[in-house]
């Protein structure tokens, strides 16, 4: 022993134990003290998470954002898309009927109307009387006959229906009819007042279905498609150079033809009345009915 003091050599034993984690007395610093390097790391950490929180929250909004552009880019894309595909298909749904318009029915109604001038010609070729050239027209004028019988037909049995047939049928027919009345009644065959009642019926009648179409439609009666047939017998064996008895039968058939256009067309006029008095009096009953 050396007597040194105890204080002097190392302090009390209670300053010489060691802290909780086995480092001296003299290594642990003491309560309340905080360690200055301690704080500052601590400090420059929670920056550090606060900036990382930031970014990522910042990174996660912008990909939201980025979504949402997306998102909406997409939607106006496709709507886009639609809109193109909307018009196509409506571009597509026009080209369609109107493509329905070429259809059997009304290719049979175009030749009808090329013939009229084809016949023309043929019936006033070398003057109007050669033999061979009423054949010739007589041809055009039987085919187009022929023709008048079957679109119809074909239109409503194949479902062909279309405006453009509504309007250019019954043109076609008077076109036709009209051409040979007066190329016959010009050439002398056929009596001017024959051609002025037929064409005068013909005309007469169409207008009045005009007329009367938004009370109805007058239908086609059974005296209506005789007359039909009857003039264009008559017609076509006054278009051939006929002579003899034959010449003979075509004038009572010619008279018959009159006759019918008369008797049809006089019908036609009271189906207009009847149908136009029905029509006005089932507008009335609608109206009173409104306003009671």
């Amino acid at each position: 022993m050396t007597g040194v003091p105890a204080s002097a050599a190392g302090g009390s034993s209670s300053a010489r134990r060691t802290g909780p984690r086995g480092t001296s007395g003299a290594a642990q610093e003491p309560v309340g003290r905080t360690n200055p390097g301690s704080a500052v790391e601590r400090v420059a950490a929670e920056r550090a998470a606060t900036d990382r929180g930031t970014t990522d929250q910042g990174t996660t909004d912008q990909g939201t954002t980025d979504r949402g552009t997306t998102g909406r880019g997409s939607a106006e894309r496709g709507s886009t898309e639609g809109g193109a595909a909307g018009r196509g298909g409506k571009i597509a749904a026009a080209a369609v009927n109107q493509a329905s318009v070429w259809n059997v029915a009304n290719l049979l109604t175009m030749l009808r109307l090329l013939l009229v001038p084809a016949f023309v010609a043929l019936m006033l070729g070398n003057g109007g009387y050669d033999p061979a050239w009423r054949s010739f027209a007589w041809a055009a004028f039987a085919i187009a006959m022929i023709t008048d019988l079957f679109d119809g037909h074909l239109a409503r049995t194949y479902n062909l229906v279309t405006d453009f047939g509504k309007i250019a049928d019954p043109i076609a027919d008077k076109a036709i009819m009209g051409a040979a009345l007066i190329c016959l009644s010009a050439l002398g065959d056929l009596p001017w007042w024959v051609t002025a009642v037929i064409l005068g019926r013909e005309l007469g009648i169409t207008v009045l279905r005009f007329v009367v179409i938004r009370y109805g439609v007058i239908p086609a009666s059974r005296g209506g498609k005789l007359k039909t047939l009857t003039q264009g017998i008559a017609v076509g064996m006054y278009v051939l150079a006929l002579t003899g008895p034959l010449a003979t039968l075509r004038f009572w058939v010619m008279a018959a033809a009159v006759v019918l256009t008369v008797a049809t067309g006089l019908d036609y006029v009271k189906q207009a009345i009847v149908l136009r008095r029905r029509g006005i009096a089932e507008r009335r009953a609608a109206l009173k009915e409104t306003e009671a």
